[in-house]
């Protein structure tokens, strides 16, 4: 190997890391790696600390996803403590975390991956960000950042405040939704679900048509897919059973205290990311179509759901899999699916803002400590999100392990990008538009590269 190709940082995405491409001497590519200089470290440093401080902690863990894990750090504490928490306590969970899910994909959709696509990928770099965006298309842009700062709004009104929130307490949620709040949220959600079948139309009518099939192509996998599904295999994003998928479109259901029976963890020198794998098909492989790898995140969910339960969306399903079938397997994809999945929250913020049962003032049940183990599991808008606790009997965090999304991609986002960089770079010839090819491959996946380095233990 002769030459090393740096891109350093990559950008438009949560967190810092680095691809590195190394040529062989002919000037083809012989190996890449995506490089996680950070760690975190919280799996550590939480333990001895009382459990219900962590829907409270674990937040900082994100910035940009905090009501991740702020809901899987909630659940995880519903099951230390053995209760079923108040259905209205449940319900203005879910409504939170479609709001937040709202803010995410939109914010991915259009400022993040966006420009790629938007402006095109060979677009210099001074001009492809959300710069960018506001020129190419102004009106488009007014709405994104509007309703954005509105799906804020609503999480504040809902919970105090929308980044770092402490309103999910165990056994349910800390304040009522008032009759008067309610009637106040619900326009705003009805704008939000005009930008979400507006965004998939957009996307459809004016970004999709201009990329041929051998770019929709580049940074493809084969793989597995792991996502959560209710008991008659629905998608949602707050609770049900795991559902891990396999290449061949054969999958397996499990519950949630199941998990480490499914899914291992593999660790390698050269990042403090993990790498998980699906434990039942063999040992960890970093190769294509290895029988153990799987993904998470938006492709996924839409892979392994039978079906989704608002009409809105389950329309752009049926034409999403008559279009690629299921298992789809093109990376780019994930950008598809993730409007799929804006129009799925927007219809069910909507719907349970009419739930009569959001407004009840019963949102919580009391709890004791105990020793015990819980987790929880919700799946963050970048993929399933696992949080485990155990406590002893003053209620004090013994071990903690967090299995999140970016961890459960790794394996994937280093194979996409190594495909695509062997696509693109040949000969030794490449200019910052390809580089920007193979950064898009990583950008797919929106991975939060700090939010997944917070374990401390290095095993397999």
């Amino acid at each position: 190997m002769s030459t090393e190709i740096l891109i350093d940082p990559i950008t438009r995405l949560e967190g810092h890391g680095k691809i590195d491409i190394f040529l062989t001497d002919e000037g083809d590519v012989a190996e890449t790696y995506l490089q996680i200089p950070e760690l975190r470290g919280f799996e550590k440093f939480c333990v001895g600390k009382p459990v219900e401080e962590m829907p409270r902690i674990t937040t900082r863990i994100c910035g940009v996803c905090p009501w991740s894990h702020h809901l899987a750090a909630a659940k995880a504490n519903d099951a230390v403590f053995g209760v079923e928490p108040a259905p209205a306590g449940v319900k203005l969970r879910r409504l939170c975390n479609s709001v937040a899910y709202m803010e995410e994909h939109i914010l991915h959709f259009y400022i993040l991956g966006g420009p790629d696509f938007v402006m095109g990928p060979s677009t210099e770099y001074p001009t492809r960000n959300v710069i960018g965006i506001v020129g190419a298309v102004p009106d488009v842009a007014k709405q994104v950042v509007r309703v954005r700062h509105m799906c804020a709004k609503m999480l504040e009104m809902i919970a105090g405040k929308s980044i770092h929130p402490d309103a999910a307490v165990p056994g349910g949620f800390s304040k009522p939704l008032q009759k008067e709040e309610r009637d106040a949220l619900l326009p705003m959600a009805q704008e939000c679900l005009e930008l979400a079948k507006f965004s998939i139309n957009f996307a459809k009518e004016n970004i999709s048509p201009k990329y041929p099939a051998a770019v929709k192509t580049i940074g493809t996998i084969t793989s597995g897919f792991l996502g959560t599904v209710t008991a008659d295999g629905a998608l949602d994003l707050y609770d049900g059973k795991l559902r891990m998928m396999y290449s061949d479109g054969s999958f397996e259901d499990f519950n949630t205290p199941d998990y480490a029976d499914y899914i291992g963890e593999h660790v390698e020198d050269w990042t403090y990311l993990k790498f998980p794998y699906a434990k039942k098909r063999g040992p960890f492989m970093l190769e294509d179509n290895a029988p153990s790898l799987y993904r998470v995140n938006t492709l996924a969910r839409i892979n392994v759901a039978d079906y989704i339960p608002t009409p809105l969306a389950q329309k752009e399903l049926e034409e999403f899999r008559a279009d690629f079938g299921r298992p789809a397997q093109l990376t780019l994809l994930y950008h598809w699916a993730r409007l799929i999945e804006l129009l799925y929250n927007a219809e069910m913020a909507v719907q349970l803002l009419n739930d009569p049962e959001i407004t009840s003032r019963e949102t919580r049940v009391k709890v004791t400590p105990r020793a015990a183990r819980g987790i929880g599991v919700v799946e963050a808008p970048r993929g399933t999100l696992i949080h485990d606790y155990t406590t002893d009997d003053n209620g004090l965090l013994t071990h903690v392990n967090l299995i999140v999304a970016t961890c459960q991609n790794n394996s994937a986002i280093n194979l996409s990008v190594k495909q695509a960089a062997q696509s693109l770079i040949k000969d030794g010839q490449y200019d910052q538009g390809t580089l920007n090819r193979v950064e898009m491959e990583s950008r797919a996946y929106d991975p939060g590269l700090s939010c997944a380095t917070d374990h401390t233990d290095r095993r397999t």
